[in-house]
């Protein structure tokens, strides 16, 4: 059985790195429903614009995170394109 080799060459170049980092994850409280969309509506306008968003995203998919916004994708957007 071979290991898949996994690229993150990418990752220095992602938009998301530095303070804006935390609107892409959830907050350690619970948030309400519209907090929720707003900080995750941020995160997506941060990936529309991102140069490694496609990479981003394509790493998401193959390691299966469960968490977060990857590459313009929410984890249940995410789930829907594996299904």
């Amino acid at each position: 059985m071979s290991a898949i080799r996994i690229d993150e060459a990418w990752q220095p170049k992602a938009s998301c790195r530095g303070e804006q980092a935390s609107v892409f994850f959830p907050p350690s409280y619970a948030e309400r429903k519209d907090e929720k969309l707003a900080r995750e509506s941020k995160a997506k306008s941060i990936c529309a614009q991102c140069p490694v968003r496609r990479a981003c995203l394509d790493y998401a998919l193959t390691i299966h995170e469960q968490h977060g916004i990857w590459g313009g994708l929410t984890e249940q957007e995410r789930r829907q394109l594996l299904n």
